[in-house]
């Protein structure tokens, strides 16, 4: 993959026909909005999708996995209420982009992937732009118990449950964002917000039903 870190005019105004598009799409958390018209797509795709780069559509980036199409990137961070200052951790780094979104907002990112080509692919791309991340290659399902707890956690990828070290790991008060499996033919996800109170009690809503790739435990090599 050729990286592409040059940010002209011309992808700063289809960053702001995205983002004007997206305010169609009910995303209407103005941070949510300015993070999304900062973090330049069309850095995580190979240049020759730069033309595509800032329509509400998926990629492939390699290892089986995707780039997310803008409108879900940005639905699951308005979900997850970040503000500035407050500790992240993400479950599934794919292409950098979300986590960049996050970091955009202020948030100390943490995000965890467990494709190994992928996480260094990321990794490099991550190291050429001007937001703090910090990576880490391993098991999502484990979380990063070390730097627990979390004020937000999101997951972005298909789950078959919600992961319990995962909730271990959320603050009480915290909120945590994930696709959950449907079990049905299309294998779709419905869209949870899970609240941890703070007696450890657990607040759950629905968000509709979205379309993404399976969490995995295992670390590969693709």
């Amino acid at each position: 993959m050729s990286i592409h870190t040059e940010d002209s005019y011309r992808h700063k105004g289809m960053r702001k026909q995205l983002v004007d598009l997206l305010r169609t799409k009910n995303i209407s958390d103005e941070s949510v909005l300015a993070a999304i018209n900062e973090v330049p797509r069309h850095v995580f795709l190979d240049t020759s999708f730069e033309e595509l780069a800032y329509q509400d559509i998926a990629f492939p980036i390699g290892s089986g996995q995707t780039i997310s199409q803008p409108s879900t990137v940005a639905f699951q961070t308005q979900l997850l209420s970040v503000s500035k200052g407050l500790k992240v951790l993400e479950i599934g780094t794919g292409s950098g982009y979300q986590a960049c979104v996050l970091a955009a907002m202020g948030a100390k990112v943490f995000t965890i992937e467990r494709q190994r080509n992928l996480f260094f692919k990321t990794k490099e791309i991550l190291e050429l732009l001007p937001f703090h991340i910090k990576t880490f290659l391993g098991d999502g399902f484990e979380g990063l118990p070390t730097y627990a707890p979390f004020d937000r956690i999101i997951i972005t990828a298909g789950a078959p449950e919600i992961p319990q070290k995962l909730l271990e790991q959320l603050k009480p008060g915290g909120v945590m964002v994930i696709p959950m499996d449907k079990n049905d033919e299309e294998q779709h996800q419905k869209m949870l917000r899970i609240t941890k109170m703070t007696d450890s009690t657990i607040q759950q809503e629905e968000f509709g039903d979205f379309k993404f790739v399976p969490m995995l435990k295992e670390i590969g090599n693709d």
